[in-house]
């Protein structure tokens, strides 16, 4: 993940689903995301140099797409947050993240909270969102983490399971603490909170993976 580009910063949830929807109308890829309670901000893209970041948010602001801008450096910004606030506000805020997409159908393939999620999406863009960068694939996502126990679990990691009955990972979830996690499930349903102690996902279970 590299530099991005912040087009807002909301009290009410309706305002920056509304700039996320007109920048997607320009062809942008925003998302927006719940930063704290009654906070709601906007981003989009992913550039290599803030340079290339300010220089296409300038060009935007000009052709009257956004009004202000900020340019996020996602590894600064979680590197300073994890300093001043330590790896458990992370977690937190990982959480919170999954959790403000509570609802959000499933969509193969899908990476937007206007569209929907699948499995790998929703967890890529809520590390996205965090400052972390994440593979795009479930099996990516578990090959390159670091093993992590059931019973060692934390907030904020990746839970795995083989749902396709061959035994490989095919699917995602974020840990949520208590033995709970959040998924988009598949076809026809929506993002939810899930029990790790439910004899379809213990059974299923192949791990867990950290990335902090």
């Amino acid at each position: 993940m590299g530099f991005t580009i912040q087009a807002g910063a909301f009290a009410r949830v309706e305002n920056a689903v509304r700039l996320t929807e007109g920048l997607r109308r320009q062809g942008l890829d925003a998302t927006y995301f719940k930063a704290r309670e009654g906070l709601y901000k906007v981003r989009f893209g992913n550039f290599k140099t803030r340079e290339a970041a300010r220089d296409r948010a300038e060009l935007l602001k000009r052709s009257g797409v956004i009004e202000e801008f900020y340019v996020v450096a996602p590894e600064d910004y979680t590197v300073a947050r994890r300093q001043a606030l330590g790896d458990a506000y992370l977690r937190e805020e990982l959480v919170n993240t999954a959790s403000s997409f509570i609802g959000v159908p499933y969509l193969w393939g899908g990476t937007s909270s206007d569209t929907g999620f699948d499995c790998s999406g929703l967890a890529m863009t809520v590390y996205q969102l965090n400052g972390l960068d994440l593979p795009r694939s479930s099996r990516e996502q578990f090959e390159d983490g670091n093993a992590v126990a059931l019973e060692d679990l934390q907030k904020g990691d990746l839970v795995f399971f083989a749902t396709s009955g061959n035994g490989k990972v095919s699917h995602v979830g974020i840990y949520a603490g208590e033995d709970v996690f959040i998924h988009a499930p598949g076809k026809g349903k929506t993002i939810r909170r899930e029990s790790l102690a439910r004899d379809y996902y213990r059974k299923r279970f192949l791990g867990g993976r950290s990335y902090l």
